[in-house]
Order: structure tokens, then C-alpha cells, then sequence
């Protein structure tokens, strides 16, 4: 790879765990844009045809050490790279004492502790990931992404490592959309993921003017985007956004987790939100854990 290297140790708010979060932030271990291979996260940054490798990896509970690699490594500001995309310096005391009311979630948190709230690098990756995800099963949705990628982005190697870059909105607005059909976008998603692309080109969806909107007109104003509804707008706010007061709500993820978790007993998910407060949408990456966890993907304590 072209380009400078930039390696800088950086300071996290304990307790924090690397594995936990990353695990989160790539949803499953098929994630060719974002990796972990058990020590090490791993993607590319900037520009597709010129990119910056980007890696972390944890060298004491308090410390992690980053990598940049690339032609953009003395541009990037690695604290605030691991504080937007790797939650380093998020607090959780709300959650955590909402969590306590609920043995069965007080449980999960307390082995999922360390865990923080991941972001994706930008808006457009956080929109693309919550329309490939609609109402299709993660394992399905993740394969469908997979493949887009691995067609329209080639392989970096980093110490013998492939990774690829994620494509850009014009990448996937200038795709054949039949092409897009066979690799397993609907067509109602082809046409959401162009229509979002352009937007973004035309600035008509500006992240820096989205982000500084309150959490209910954020996803108001996701939500005017053709094949961006509620539950598309609160997974691109809380993933895209950091926003921790939204719940994806209506998510079968959701609710193939509880009942992994909790088994049959009923459970008054209304009440647990509330509870939780301004901090609820950590529920949704610790039934994610949960899930990962019981099919051994991840360790909790």
C-alpha cells in the first residue's frame, strides 16, 4: 500500500472491550469491509482507488493501539476515528442502571460489559447497511452485502490481509441494476440505494446538517428518502448517528433474540425502554451479542 504510516496508542474510558464492540459494528464474521481476527480490527478508509488502512488493537484495558496506512494516515485524527467508530468515550451509566431493574438483561449487560456503541464511518455506509438489512434475515442480508462488495471492490492487502474498501454512492448509483438483482437486491432496494446516492451527491442529504437535527427530526427527515422508513431511519440514527435514544423497533432480530434470551416468558418491551431512557438503544447491541454469544461468535464473561 502507497503511501505513510501513522501508529499512535490512544486512551479508552474503562471498562472496554475491542472484540465486543467490533463484533457489533460488523454484525457477522462474514463482514469483508469491517474485520476482526481475534486481536485486530481492520477496514479502509477515504478514497476506494487510494485508501487508508485503518487497524486497532487493544494493548491494556485502558489503551488502544491504532495503525493508519495509507495516503490519507497523516490526515486522519486516530482519537476521533476510535471515539466515533469504536464508542472509546462513551458513557453507559444510564443504561447500565436502567439494565438492573431486569435480571435477565442485567445479566446480559453484566457479561457483555466493556461493549460500546460502534458507528460506521459515514452516512452512506450506515444508510446502505439498514436497506440491504430490511425484512430479510441477517445471515442473508449479510451474504447479499458481501457479495456487492466483493464485485465492485477489490482486495487491498495489509500484512496479508485482504480488505476492501466500502462502494462509493456512485459505485452502486451507476450499477447495472441487474446486476444488483442477481447478487440479491430487490428491486424496491436497487432503487432505494440509487435514490439515496443521488441524494447524497446532491446534497440534498448532508450528514454535517442531519447530525446536528434533535433524534426525532433526524429520522423525520431520513424518513422523506424513498425506501427509508421508520424502522430503516432509527437503525441509520443509531448506527449511522450514535443516537442511543432510538430503538429499532418492528426488527424480527429483535425479537428472535429475546426469545433466546429470555425463552418463554413474556417480556413488556415497552416497560424495558422506558427504563432504559435516553440510553435504550444499547438494548439493541447487547440482544445482538446475545445472539452472537449463543452461537459462539463471541465470548461474554
Amino acid at each position: 500500500m502507497i503511501g505513510s504510516v501513522r501508529e499512535l496508542v490512544v486512551p479508552v474510558r474503562t471498562p472496554y472491550r475491542l472484540d465486543l464492540t467490533a463484533a457489533v459494528l460488523r454484525r457477522l464474521s462474514i463482514n469483508v469491509v469491517d474485520t476482526f481476527d481475534g486481536t485486530t480490527y481492520a477496514r479502509l478508509l477515504g478514497d476506494p482507488k487510494a485508501p487508508t488502512a485503518f487497524s486497532v488493537r487493544q494493548v491494556a484495558p485502558y489503551a488502544l493501539a491504532v495503525r493508519l496506512e495509507g495516503p490519507a494516515a497523516q490526515a486522519l485524527e486516530p482519537a476521533q476515528l476510535v471515539a466515533r467508530m469504536l464508542g472509546s468515550e462513551v458513557r453507559l451509566d444510564a443504561f447500565e442502571q436502567g439494565a438492573t431493574r431486569f435480571p435477565w438483561l442485567a445479566r446480559l449487560v453484566s457479561g457483555a460489559r466493556g461493549v460500546r456503541p460502534p458507528r460506521y464511518p459515514s452516512l452512506w455506509e450506515a444508510t446502505v447497511n439498514a436497506i440491504v438489512f430490511q425484512q430479510v434475515s441477517i445471515h442473508a442480508a449479510g451474504a447479499i452485502l458481501r457479495r456487492v462488495v466483493e464485485r465492485y471492490q477489490p482486495a487491498v492487502e495489509l500484512s496479508h490481509a485482504g480488505l476492501r474498501s466500502f462502494p462509493e454512492p456512485q459505485t452502486l448509483r451507476s450499477a447495472d441494476p441487474q446486476e444488483l438483482r442477481r447478487l440479491g437486491l430487490s428491486v424496491n432496494k436497487v432503487t432505494a440505494l440509487a435514490g439515496v446516492a443521488a441524494a447524497i451527491e446532491r446534497g440534498e442529504l448532508d450528514e454535517a446538517e442531519l447530525a446536528r437535527l434533535p433524534t426525532p427530526e433526524l429520522t423525520e427527515r431520513l424518513a422523506r428518502a424513498r425506501g427509508i422508513g421508520p424502522w430503516t431511519a432509527a437503525v441509520i440514527a443509531l448506527r449511522g448517528f450514535g443516537r442511543l435514544d432510538v430503538f429499532p423497533m418492528n426488527d424480527s432480530g429483535v425479537a428472535k433474540s429475546l426469545r433466546a434470551i429470555v425463552g418463554a416468558e413474556p417480556i413488556d418491551v415497552d416497560a424495558v425502554l422506558e427504563s432504559l431512557g435516553t440510553q435504550r438503544g444499547m438494548l439493541y447491541y447487547h440482544l445482538l451479542l446475545g445472539r452472537l454469544a449463543d452461537r459462539g461468535e463471541v465470548e461474554l464473561a
